[in-house]
């Protein structure tokens, strides 16, 4: 093998190349393993032929990245030069994010007993029996005392089966008037359906004044639900027992999956119930110290995914906890 005609050959060939493909092509046959150069540099016996190959093969490496890099050169001026960008074109539009049925439901719930002058509130989730159950004054023999219904840490502690506990926190506080809204999670062992789920979020209000009459509650629920659902959706009040009020009520809205026709989402009876309500019973008031003589309050309990199943109209509520994105993306 000459080393001169072999560099002639090889530099014309890599200042000849046109495009990084044509380059690589060149490299392959001049300086890869096959190459007469690198075959000839394995068969070296002597120190002088050594050195004098070495040299050429630095020497061509060192053209071919200058070459590479004239033509990446080349190839970014000419993409530049050919690409036009107008600026005033609408940018590309990325996917976002946005709030979940359930947070979207809070929220209205949220202004619409803030436009009538309530405090909103939230207290801890891990509660105590005293009072999630005793200052409620809820009976020994009342069911949601067994572990079948409460999720129990031990004997005077759960998970709460209700954001009521903030009624008995606020009227510990501060005395009366008192107008607030408890917000967030609670645990019940019930069997999951399409109304009813293990964990929920609720919404639970107190009004506590002078001269508070039960109409004074269902006028409120009536604005609370008229502003979520609309005026179109049927609102009932049926009588009901519930420990810590007295006398108690359930309110109910028309299924709007049916229109009230009846269907499996509302049993067939056209109505799915909201939650409990009533008029403050009198022993709560003794329990924290509030003379029932001369206040009087009510209050109320809903489920806030209810609600949104309701003012969405979802035929089932565990779509709202099972993540599945094909749902969710749509409200």
């Amino acid at each position: 093998m000459d080393p001169k005609a072999l560099e002639t050959e090889a530099q014309s060939a890599i200042a000849g190349a046109a495009t990084l493909a044509e380059l690589e092509d060149a490299r392959v046959r001049y300086l890869g393993r096959k190459s007469d150069l690198a075959q000839a540099l394995r068969a070296v016996r002597d120190r002088e032929t050594g050195m004098t190959l070495n040299s050429l093969r630095d020497r061509l490496e060192a053209q071919v990245e200058q070459r590479r890099a004239e033509l990446e050169r080349a190839e970014l001026n000419q993409r530049l030069a050919g690409d036009e960008v107008d600026v005033t074109w609408p940018g590309e539009q990325f996917p976002v994010g946005h709030l979940h049925p359930t947070t979207q439901t809070r929220r209205q719930i949220e202004d619409a007993f803030l436009s009538l002058g309530y405090e909103i509130r939230d207290d801890r989730e891990v509660e105590t029996t005293e009072f999630n159950f005793d200052k409620l004054a809820f009976d020994e023999w009342h069911p949601a005392r067994s572990p079948r219904a409460t999720f129990f840490f031990d004997e005077t502690h759960v998970l709460r089966t209700e954001t009521s506990p903030s009624q008995i926190f606020a009227l510990q506080e501060r005395e009366p008037p008192i107008y607030m809204v408890s917000i967030g999670r609670v645990y019940r062992r019930d069997d999951i359906d399409a109304t009813h789920y293990p964990i929920f979020h609720q919404f639970e209000g107190l009004a506590v004044d002078r001269h508070i009459t039960l109409a004074d509650l269902k006028g409120t629920l009536l604005h609370v639900m008229r502003a979520i659902f609309g005026p179109e959706r049927r609102v009932r009040f049926r009588t009901h027992y519930f420990p810590f009020t007295e006398p108690s009520i359930e309110p109910d809205v028309s299924c709007g999956i049916c229109g009230g026709a009846g269907c499996r989402t509302c049993r067939y009876s056209g109505w799915i119930e909201m939650g409990g309500a009533g008029m403050v019973d009198p022993r709560v008031f003794q329990n924290v110290g509030v003379d029932p003589d001369e206040w009087s309050g009510f209050a109320f309990g809903c489920g806030i995914e209810r609600v949104a199943q309701l003012h969405y109209d979802f035929p089932d509520i565990r779509p709202l906890w099972e993540g599945d994105l094909r749902v969710l993306t749509q409200f």
